[in-house]
């Protein structure tokens, strides 16, 4: 038996450069029955343990450190002992939130996170932030792309440790080159697939 998906949608704020944004998140969940991850522990920690209900948290895995994504991790850690996962890229990020506090270990490109018998495979994609990752999981023919890819689109560059050309470079690379009807689920708003986006990335 594979792993299934679950999502919550919490509410609150991105903070970068100065400027707050009301945004809401995508918490996706990843496990079975007995035990789960959590991709982006995202605002709202009693929200987030609620899905995780009584099964054992294996991680709290975060696409990368922008604050609107990690905001629940440490609380959520705190209550259940599970580690928080970060690239190390984006320790700049994290530490603009958490000063005085580190995550508890690193995320590698290719690194395999196995969650009730099914592999999350990591993928470093920077460009939306140094440290930004995707989690791609073939047995259940999608990939979890935090904000490196959306429906129409890249995410956005438009702010301090953001590179357009590495986000684009990013996508081309890592993941145009999964099967076509990937699903893609992303950090904020609708899910699209790979083979949906592929047009913008042609060439």
């Amino acid at each position: 038996m594979t792993a299934r998906i679950e999502q919550i949608v919490t509410s609150g704020t991105f903070s970068l450069d100065g400027q707050d944004f009301a945004v809401d998140n995508n918490v996706w969940l990843v496990g079975d029955d007995h035990e789960v991850v959590v991709i982006d522990a995202a605002h709202d920690a009693a929200a987030v343990l609620a899905a995780v209900g009584g099964r054992r948290l294996a991680a709290v895995v975060s696409t990368h450190g922008h604050n609107d994504h990690i905001s629940a991790a440490p609380d959520v850690a705190a209550q259940t002992g599970a580690p928080v996962l970060l690239h190390p890229a984006d320790l700049v990020l994290w530490r603009m939130t958490y000063p005085d506090q580190l995550p508890d270990g690193d995320l590698g490109h290719e690194e395999v996170i196995e969650i009730a018998g099914t592999p999350l495979r990591v993928l470093h994609t920077p460009g939306h932030s140094p440290g930004s990752v995707c989690l791609y999981a073939p047995a259940l023919g999608t990939v979890f792309s935090g904000d490196t890819l959306f429906e129409g689109g890249p995410g956005a560059t438009g702010r301090s440790y953001s590179d357009y050309p590495t986000i684009m470079t990013s996508i081309k690379t890592e993941l145009m080159g999964l099967p076509p009807e990937t699903v893609v689920r992303t950090g904020h708003g609708p899910q699209t697939s790979v083979g949906a986006e592929a047009p913008r990335f042609a060439g």
